[in-house]
């Protein structure tokens, strides 16, 4: 299969985790997808994942988790890492790269902070340490939307707040065809994930990641805030720290250079 793509599924103790793979690298990397993982898991992704960062497929075997099914009522950020750190123990991942965007940097904070040993390199992209005024009032208007089963309006905002207006020009009239797609098989699921985010802090133990580290953020981030990634970088000695002055939270699909700046780091 192109760039040996592969869907799998892992089932561990009552819980399944939905997981992809490609390359056929010598090292691991591992990305941590953040908050849409609520909506839908990694299933059958595995090929439009493999194309869309096929320039890390000859360095590495990539890997991407989906949170397990069913989460926990009180699952946080740092209990989804310990799934994840559990998890690579199950696939034979010894340690990796690992690629942490939006809540899934939240996560990769404490899968380095708890599992040093198994994290070689970190990139922390559109993330925060602690909650802020800007993510509390995003998160807590999907959370009400999720509540109210509104997830087309959820959907539309969270476009809105992601993407630039020049690239949301030539996405808006298939608004209705994309936004039928974006509701949750399981509501709840996205709940929890969503006020895990709202609970998060990791910013007083980030002193004790040791790896190298870069940090990637968007001038004009309307969720995480424009200032997250500079705060994260304060608390890191010696990380690397990137800012597109002109994009905001989805600059990893929008920057052209993003794919070739974080290959470049972990190589």
């Amino acid at each position: 299969m192109l760039y040996n793509a592969f869907n799998g599924q892992l089932n561990t103790d009552g819980t399944v985790m939905d997981y992809i793979k490609f390359g056929s690298g010598p090292r691991n990397l591992i990305m941590i997808p953040g908050l849409g993982d609520g909506l839908k898991t990694v299933k059958g992704m595995a090929l439009p994942m493999a194309f869309m960062y096929r320039e890390f497929a000859k360095d590495f075997t990539v890997w991407t988790f989906s949170r397990k099914q069913p989460l926990e009522t009180d699952a946080t950020t740092r209990t989804m890492a310990a799934d994840i750190a559990r998890t690579m123990e199950s696939l034979g991942i010894d340690s990796a790269c690992i690629l942490g965007v939006s809540q899934g940097g939240m996560i990769a904070q404490w899968l380095a902070i708890d599992n040093p040993e198994k994290v070689e390199k970190l990139a922390f992209v559109v993330t925060m340490a602690r909650q802020n005024e800007t993510v509390q009032s995003v998160v807590q208007s999907w959370i009400e939307m999720a509540e109210k089963d509104d997830f087309k309006s959820m959907t539309i905002d969270n476009f809105e707040k992601s993407y630039t207006d020049s690239y949301l020009k030539n996405y808006r009239p298939f608004y209705p065809l994309i936004v039928p797609f974006m509701k949750p098989k399981d509501k709840q699921r996205f709940l929890i994930q969503a006020r895990s985010c709202l609970s998060h802090n990791a910013a007083d133990s980030l002193l004790n990641i040791k790896c190298p580290v870069i940090v990637i953020g968007g001038a004009q981030d309307k969720i995480a805030g424009a200032q997250a990634s500079y705060q994260i970088s304060e608390k890191i000695k010696d990380s690397k720290l990137i800012i597109y002055q002109q994009y905001g939270h989805a600059l990893y699909e929008e920057a052209k250079d993003f794919n070739k700046i974080v290959k470049e780091f972990f190589v």
